[in-house]
């Protein structure tokens, strides 16, 4: 079989999402060549709670990405509101590390955003290429990719490190044989819908005991989303999601059957069944996972976008310190001790197994764990010039 043969680049990213486009960004303006492959094509939306918790917004501002999000329109998020059963306490949002406000992006605003600064940073953006193999050195070492481009040719990268960034079903992953440290058992069944012409000021979080919501503002909609337990879904709605929404919505609130039919549906229901956590080993011979390919935490907490940006950002300091064992052990270390409180906080929540005082209590812990994060982040220097890639060290 012959391949096209680009240049070689130091490294190649599987994925253009949030973490994939954010840390090609990182990389290629410290000066490495970076190529990033997406089996969609560019500018397609994805399923998405779209709420950036403060650590995102952080990383946003920090590297100079929020204005664009800002000036895309949407909307600032000053305040929360949880909702446990019939008591509400809002928590209004305090400036913090430069930021006042929350945002909650459409994916069809922030990708391209994170995508377009990676592409005028240097990086070679390659959609439409599905990723079908891996290459080797007769060492084992992990060498490069292969994908089949869109006009179905084969196509070869090589690179020093190869970084999935494929999502929670990471094939990049199964390929390289990456252990998982810690597994969740609970998982949720999210159903999602967007309200065209809803606003408000801020999230909104509601919880009964088997059901829980969330009303999201983001860019010209608000997205509302109902979910329970994926084995309820499956047993009491059959995995209907046109049945299940409406019927969880009502268990919560008669309002948001009121909200619905006053603001009607824009597009289409949309579900996820429910994929239980995982956290699973950084980083190996030439190759590293960075979001949910390497951690992933139920959506009912929405800090996936988050999660995304932080872990790449931190692994963008491994890689720019060399990229030896020595940083890509200390980025997995640096990232394990921020995901295992934000995963043990979510099972909680996603197991459903509370009374409304007990889900409080979760909720506190995983405040307490972003509190965490937020902290390491504003400790954090800048990203310096890289030093010589060591990967074969």
């Amino acid at each position: 079989m012959s391949f096209v043969q680009p240049p070689r680049y130091d490294v190649a990213i599987v994925g253009a999402r949030c973490a994939g486009a954010f840390l090609a960004t990182l990389l290629a303006r410290a000066g490495l060549s970076v190529a990033v492959l997406d089996k969609a094509p560019a500018g397609t939306d994805t399923l998405s709670t779209h709420a950036l918790m403060r650590g995102g917004v952080i990383q946003l501002a920090r590297h100079g990405l929020l204005e664009a999000v800002v000036a895309a329109g949407t909307p600032p998020v000053t305040q929360t509101t949880f909702v446990y059963g019939a008591d509400a306490i809002t928590v209004p949002m305090k400036p913090q590390a430069g930021t006042d406000a929350l945002y909650a992006p459409r994916r069809t605003v922030l990708d391209p955003i994170l995508q377009g600064a990676a592409r005028e940073a240097g990086a070679r953006m390659l959609f439409g290429h599905l990723v079908t193999g891996l290459t080797r050195a007769p060492s084992g070492r992990v060498d490069g990719l292969v994908a089949r481009n869109p006009a179905g040719e084969a196509v070869r990268i090589a690179a020093d490190l190869v970084v999935g960034a494929d999502g929670v079903r990471s094939r990049l992953a199964h390929a390289v044989g990456a252990r998982t440290l810690r597994a969740s058992e609970a998982a949720t069944a999210t159903l999602f819908g967007y309200l065209p012409g809803v606003n408000g000021p801020g999230y909104r979080w509601h919880f009964a005991p088997g059901a829980a919501a969330g009303l999201i503002p983001t860019n010209d909609a608000a997205l509302l989303f109902a979910t329970t337990s994926a084995a309820r879904f499956r047993s009491a709605f059959g995995g209907d999601a046109a049945r299940a929404f409406p019927a969880l919505l009502d268990a919560l609130s008669p309002d948001y059957g009121a909200l619905v039919a006053a603001a009607g549906m824009q597009g289409k229901l949309r579900a996820f069944g429910g994929i239980p956590g995982h956290l699973r080993q950084g980083f190996g011979p030439g190759w590293a996972l960075v979001g949910d390919a390497g951690f992933f935490r139920d959506p009912l907490t929405a800090h996936g976008i988050t999660d995304a940006l932080i872990h790449a950002d931190l692994l963008a300091e491994a890689i720019l310190g060399g990229g030896g064992p020595a940083p890509l052990r200390r980025f997995q270390e640096a990232r394990d001790a921020l995901a295992l409180p934000i995963l043990e906080a979510t099972e909680a929540i996603a197991s459903f197994a509370w009374d409304l005082e007990a889900i409080q209590e979760h909720h506190a812990a995983l405040n307490r764990a972003m509190k965490a994060e937020n902290a390491v982040l504003a400790a954090r220097a800048p990203l310096v010039a890289p030093a010589p890639l060591r990967l074969s060290a």
